[in-house]
């Protein structure tokens, strides 16, 4: 069963066709393989389907909000960005923010593009650590920034020092710099010093500071969010996604967390009434329900520990995560690893270095089957 690989961008031969910007020929729009198999583990979602209960109380909202669509939604969506305020106060144990220091979007997707609409741009210069997530360079282009990747430190840590992100900073003198924790695709969660030192880097020339935390609820206890430096950071902002902890990747939701300043400016370049009043309403249930939601978390981080532990007893090098997915080390031909598993029903991800492989966290029977599948796919 091969994975359909998506059509590159081309010229178009026929007359009268128009002719897209030279910098896309040749590019692929982004997209992992969708393939209808039994054990999907290649794209980080959570496993858990609402339950009933969520099911009916979604249902309801949105019955509620289409008695109202002949209207255009809230533009400032203002009750959704008090409940994210609420939400993030509480998970991450830090003083509630003020609604005007809360913004939301599409997916975390649409709110780095808007970040990068606001603060990059023709003649700026955007700054990440690869291996990192495989849009951030989209991002950029699509806003004509000039994208750079420093290297992240070696496996199996794939490990960030202040000392490396400064020197970066110093080197390529960036307007914007994308942190990611924990990092996608290797898991790895970064120190608050090191967070520290580059928003202090960046201080002097007044660019901008984005971690990213879309798997920020996976963090293992102990590893504090980005979130709890806001305070004292200006400069910073921090993302996160609906998308992976509340089960609604299918909703697309993204919120940031920031100075009102950073959020004023991206009020100035997203689109009219981007947020639609189904998807606020959505947001809003899921929000009321986060108890429930978070429950499955606790799972999803349990299955993960146990996952990794057992990659580790079969001898393969394994990066710590936080996340819900696994980097791991097959070395060898990655790609007929890969191919066996989905011969066995059992979808991963082609991603990170050469010679790893990426698998997301799901139910337990997903987990067995890839246990299973990878003593065939790997015999060790």
């Amino acid at each position: 069963m091969p994975a359909p690989s998506p059509a590159p961008t081309t010229v178009p031969a026929r007359p009268g066709i128009p002719v897209p910007r030279e910098d896309l020929a040749g590019m692929h729009p982004y997209g992992a393989p969708q393939l209808d198999v039994p054990h999907m583990l290649n794209v980080n979602e959570n496993p858990f389907p609402p339950s009933p209960a969520l099911a009916a109380a979604l249902g309801a909202a949105v019955t509620e909000a289409a008695a109202g669509l002949n209207r255009y939604p809230d533009r400032e969506f203002t009750a959704l960005r008090s409940d994210l305020a609420a939400y993030v106060g509480a998970e991450a144990q830090v003083p509630t923010p003020e609604v005007d220091q809360v913004w939301a979007a599409n997916g975390s997707n649409e709110v780095m593009h808007q970040l990068m609409l606001a603060f990059g741009g023709p003649g700026r210069t955007a700054l990440g650590f690869a291996p990192h997530y495989s849009m951030y360079p989209e991002y950029a282009r699509d806003t004509f920034t000039r994208w750079v990747a420093a290297p992240r430190g070696p496996a199996p840590d794939f490990a960030l020092t202040a000392e490396q992100v400064t020197d970066a900073i110093a080197q390529h003198d960036p307007d914007v710099v994308v942190l990611t924790s924990p990092n996608n695709p290797t898991g790895t969660a970064l120190d608050l010093e090191l967070v520290r030192a580059a928003a202090a880097a960046l201080a002097p020339r007044r660019g901008l500071l984005v971690v990213d935390e879309a798997y920020g609820e996976f963090r293992r206890d102990g590893v504090p969010s980005a979130l709890t430096l806001l305070p004292e950071l200006p400069n910073l902002a921090v993302s996160r996604t609906m998308s992976k902890a509340f089960a609604l990747a299918g909703a697309r939701v993204g919120y940031l967390v920031a100075d009102a300043a950073i959020v004023d400016a991206i009020r100035i370049v997203r689109l009219p009434y981007h947020l639609s009043a189904v998807t606020q309403a959505v947001a809003r249930t899921a929000l009321a329900h986060a108890e429930e939601l978070l429950s499955q978390v606790k799972v999803l981080r349990e299955e993960r520990d146990a996952l990794a532990e057992h990659l580790l007893a079969r001898g393969h090098e394994v990066a710590p995560s936080d996340a819900n997915f696994i980097l791991f080390h097959v070395g060898g031909d990655r790609h007929a690893v890969w191919q066996t598993l989905l011969d066995h029903g059992v979808l991963i991800r082609e991603v990170g270095p050469e010679g790893w492989l990426r698998v997301s966290i799901g139910t337990p029977d997903d987990n067995a089957a890839f246990r299973t599948a990878l003593e065939e796919a790997d015999p060790r």
